[in-house]
């Protein structure tokens, strides 16, 4: 069989046909001591025929059909984000910020690859190689087929760190004009992108979903508390630039909406006294928590009742709507003046929740229950990973984690857009489950010569979408020849 010029493969095969069993190893082991050297490398045409993976067009731009033609794709609701970006022009945020890109693959193409990849779910960069044949992504990025993993991996690292923070606030102004709504009080919290590896020089952080630090990138994130939408990020933060980073984010706000944030609400671990100072010199509202300590607990037992009042929660679902509150003012090191501190207990928990605020107008109800919202700032941040997989990273570079965040705030925009218009049950509901019920829908495409028809396949919650309107007009596609995209249902 060797003289056949047959490998242990072959020859395994010939004896399990010929009722021999053997494993490889065995058989790797026999041919050794039998003095057989291994094979050399055999070109493709000594190769036994099998079958093998089919290769894909490379993405360029210069050959995409517009000729009419008609297929079927799997990402038919991706289309449903064409009327709602009508508003929004992708190659000028794009050319704003000077993003790289080359005559095959420009910038805008890139970056509507990248965001496509997050619309749909894909958890990888390298499980795009799954859509490399579905010609309705690449009729959405406006190339002949999407990019591979290899140049979606590695143009971030083309792109520096103050470039995505450029990308962020073009595209934060943007959005603005398109439509999405921007609150007064905004929930900001750090989050942990492990590293699961030992190679990288990263600092160890803690991990909230492992209970334990490791290493990992920390980023900052702020959520418009009254859109539910993440609307700043910043990766790569060192644990001395982490007090910080609030005044960074109050400087990004001012200067893309012209004015200060009017509310702030963080917990305890997010910044110093100091800053807290600065942000009252400012006239910035902020809640957060005072860490506990033996002594302070102490102090607190050792009031008398009568410095305690019960007030009542407006919350119908709550199960602890009468909690007792100890109104005070103190003076804490590194901030200059009084701070408000509101001490609550019977909310469930076995110690105290101390609050800490410079608003000495709001009542403790609402202090109590605004602070309790804050906690909504994690769904955020859980949609984010879960759907838009922010930690399912192919890379442990912080570039490429900090590129990839402004890619996921582009894309939480956007769910966010199309929840407002769909409206009804879902105008509050995350991404994933709008893409789980409303989005994740094949469809049949038929190019013509002046539109793309995209016909949804049947589904039971297609009746939201045609009450939203998306489909009711058609809507230029300028990255494809100018054409124009009519949306129908089956």
């Amino acid at each position: 069989m060797r003289k056949k010029n047959l490998s242990v493969y072959d020859i395994q095969r010939e004896l399990a046909a010929a009722g021999h069993k053997i494993s490889i190893n065995a058989l790797s082991v026999l041919m050794r001591e039998e003095g057989f050297a291994r094979l050399p490398r055999r070109r493709d045409d000594e190769r036994p025929v099998t079958v093998k993976p089919e290769a894909a067009a490379v993405a360029d731009i210069k050959t995409v059909d517009l000729s009419p033609r008609s297929f079927h794709t799997r990402v038919g609701g991706l289309f449903l984000f064409v009327p709602l970006m009508k508003n929004i022009d992708l190659n000028r945020v794009v050319n704003k910020v000077d993003l790289p890109g080359s005559g095959m693959i420009p910038a805008e193409q890139a970056v509507r690859s990248l965001l496509a990849l997050k619309l749909i779910g894909k958890e990888r960069k390298s499980h795009v190689m799954d859509l490399v044949f579905d010609e309705g992504i690449a009729l959405f990025a406006g190339l002949n087929v999407v990019p591979k993993r290899s140049y979606l991996a590695a143009y971030s690292s083309r792109v520096s760190h103050q470039t995505n923070l450029e990308l962020m606030g073009a595209w934060f102004e943007e959005v603005q004009r398109a439509g999405l709504k921007r609150g007064s009080s905004i929930d900001l919290d750090f989050h942990t992108v492990p590293a699961n590896t030992e190679e990288e020089p990263l600092e160890k952080h803690y991990v909230s979903s492992r209970s334990r630090s490791q290493k990992g990138i920390l980023v900052f994130l702020a959520r418009d508390a009254t859109e539910r939408v993440l609307c700043y990020s910043n990766a790569g933060i060192t644990k001395s630039e982490r007090p910080g980073e609030i005044l960074r984010f109050v400087e990004f706000w001012k200067k893309h909406t012209g004015e200060l944030p009017a509310e702030l609400v963080f917990d305890s671990q997010l910044t110093t006294y100091r800053h807290l100072s600065e942000l009252n010199r400012q006239g910035i509202l902020f809640m957060t928590l005072r860490r506990r300590s033996r002594k302070m607990l102490g102090e607190i037992w050792s009031r008398t009742p009568s410095a305690w009042r019960r007030i009542t929660l407006k919350s119908l679902t709550r199960t602890f709507r009468t909690p007792k509150v100890l109104d005070e003012r103190v003076r804490l090191k590194g901030y200059d003046g009084e701070l408000r501190q509101v001490t609550v207990t019977d909310l469930g928990h076995e110690e105290p929740t101390i609050l800490l605020t410079n608003n000495v107008d709001i009542k403790c109800p609402s202090l109590v229950t605004r602070y309790a919202q804050r906690m909504l700032i994690e769904n955020g941040i859980s949609d984010a990973i879960q759907f838009f997989h922010l930690d399912a990273l192919s890379s442990m570079i912080g570039l490429k984690i900090d590129f990839d965040l402004q890619i996921t705030l582009m894309a939480a925009a956007l769910y966010r857009l199309m929840a407002g218009r769909i409206g009804r049950e879902y105008e509050r509901a995350q991404a994933k489950k709008i893409f789980r019920n409303l989005l994740d829908v094949s469809a049949n495409v038929i190019v013509c010569d002046d539109e793309v028809v995209v016909k949804l396949d049947k589904r039971a919650h297609n009746p939201y979408l045609v009450a939203s309107g998306l489909a009711e007009t058609p809507t230029p596609m300028p990255w494809f020849g100018n054409k124009k995209l009519v949306i129908e249902f089956a």
